[in-house]
């Protein structure tokens, strides 16, 4: 095994130049349990697996990626997606479910009929890490997932189905959720929104519940993070006082009343 302190550094030089520090970190996480791997199989000894795990992280953070989408931008997502297709009671039940529930796509599209109860709007979802958490759709959520049942039945299996081009449910089938971020992007350009990923319905969804002042370990609980700094760096209340403070400081500018320059 050729993975010694010297490469290790070199690797996190490497990715530190190249990378934000979330990503060089994650890639440095995944060279250390090759490095505790090698040793347990005794490709290296005691001394050199602790030297090159002794690499530190790379320090710093980035402003998260992506956007939150104001209300109007919402309402004409889901304006969109009222075309009278089964398609589009498709998108607009999977759009419910990342807005209104906070679901990653992958957990959208893997959420069955049977992980539904209709009565409550309770939907259980296994997530990250093969955990399993309990989610909500509320209000317009559970009317757009109610309003997709109609149209898809009752069978068991994933509540988004694929949908042949001769209009034909595959119902029981996954949608794949690639296919589900192709739908957003689609019916975002329908909407004249600009660019949405699926990712930014589930911020909008962390900023919207913190902004309406619940609670933030109950929104990190909803949204499945493990950690409660990630739910965190979606809330838009910092940003907020932030900007108000900033507006109490005035600069004695006019350029209408200038004067001449020696």
């Amino acid at each position: 095994h050729g993975l010694r302190y010297p490469h290790v550094t070199a690797l996190r030089t490497r990715w530190q130049a190249d990378f934000a520090p979330a990503t060089a970190n994650k890639y440095l996480s995944a060279v250390r349990g090759v490095i505790r791997e090698a040793w347990k199989l005794g490709l290296m000894d005691g001394e050199d697996c602790q030297r090159a795990l002794s690499v530190p992280n790379v320090k710093g953070s980035r402003l998260p990626a992506g956007r939150a989408l104001d209300m109007g931008e919402l309402r004409a997502l889901f304006a969109a997606c009222i075309d009278g297709t089964p398609a589009g009671a498709r998108d607009a039940a999977a759009f419910a479910l990342m807005f209104g529930c906070g679901l990653r796509r992958a957990e959208a599209v893997a959420v069955r009929v049977e992980d539904h109860d209709a009565e409550s709007g309770q939907i259980r979802v296994v997530g990250k890490g093969n955990k399993e958490r309990t989610v909500y759709a509320s209000n317009g959520g559970e009317a757009a997932v109610a309003a997709w049942l109609a149209v898809r039945g009752d069978a068991p299996g994933p509540i988004l189905s694929p949908i042949s081009k001769d209009g034909m449910i595959r119902a029981g089938e996954p949608m794949s959720a690639q296919a589900l971020m192709m739908r957003l992007k689609r019916r975002a350009r329908q909407a004249a929104i600009g660019d949405c990923s699926p990712h930014d319905l589930r911020r909008t969804f962390v900023s919207v519940a913190l902004d309406g002042g619940a609670d933030l370990a109950m929104v990190q609980a909803l949204a499945g993070h493990a950690n409660p700094a990630t739910t965190a760096r979606y809330d838009r209340r910092p940003e907020d006082a932030k900007r108000r403070a900033a507006q109490l400081v005035h600069v004695p500018f006019d350029p209408g009343h200038g004067g001449e320059v020696a």
